[in-house]
């Protein structure tokens, strides 16, 4: 048996039009799942990718996550549902975090909308014995001085997978998390995109590099597989071992 052959298998991944999210997309898809996403955008055809996006073979609907009634009101990509992906994220910088405003937009994608997403498709993937993953960051696990919203959001991702993990798994729901470390992509080209922060960066990554979306996808197909069929509640950290220091 393979246990990552995901053939007949339906996915859904929120934030899976761009980065982390779109790379789990696309491995989903090459391991022959049915796969859509949601995203920000009015259609597929807005992404490039320069975007660091590629919907070729995905199904795509604009959804608001921060708007609790567009999830709610948003079709169900399909009949029933296998596994859900919950990636969506945003930061803000310039210390916009320290304020309430910005507080409130990156709680309120970072956390309550994973809340959101989760509780709509809870039924579906109770039917189902499906898989649900919440990607989240290193960032939960440590102090980010430049962005507390960030920070706390992410910590309350992990914590929510444990919590989620506990009380849904008698319904045959495995609920798993994955927390990046620096990954190139859109919301991290502050750093990436500026030499002497990359520099410093990769001087604490012992694996001498940044991650790639492909290298979260991996993560991803192995707590969905049947391979993980007994991890529960847990966040997997991915980042090359930025946090062994």
């Amino acid at each position: 048996m393979n246990g990552f052959d995901f053939s007949g298998r339906n996915v859904l991944v929120v934030g899976g039009s761009s980065g982390i999210g779109n790379g789990i997309a696309q491995q989903f898809r090459a391991h022959g799942a049915n796969v859509h996403v949601w995203g920000t955008r009015a259609a597929a055809a807005d992404y490039t990718r320069e975007d660091g996006s590629d919907l070729d073979g995905l199904g795509y609907t604009k959804v608001d996550v921060s708007d609790q009634a567009a999830v709610d009101a948003a079709p169900a990509p399909f009949p029933s549902l296998d596994v859900l992906v919950l990636c969506q994220g945003i930061v803000a910088y310039k210390r916009a975090e320290f304020e309430r405003d910005g507080w409130d937009r990156v709680m309120n994608v970072n956390v309550n909308s994973v809340m959101d997403c989760a509780r709509r498709f809870r039924q579906t993937l109770a039917e189902n014995a499906g898989s649900l993953i919440i990607v989240s960051s290193v960032s939960g696990q440590r102090a980010n001085i430049g962005n507390p919203a960030y920070a706390a959001s992410k910590a309350g991702a992990i914590s929510l997978t444990k919590t989620l993990g506990a009380a849904w798994a008698p319904e045959g729901i495995r609920v798993n998390g994955i927390a990046p470390g620096l990954v190139d992509t859109k919301l991290t080209h502050v750093t990436t995109r500026n030499p002497k922060r990359l520099e410093a960066s990769l001087a604490k990554i012992p694996a001498g590099r940044m991650g790639q979306p492909e290298d979260m996808a991996g993560a991803a197909l192995f707590l969905a597989s049947p391979y993980a069929s007994y991890v529960c509640g847990q966040t997997l950290t991915v980042d090359g071992g930025l946090t062994l220091y």
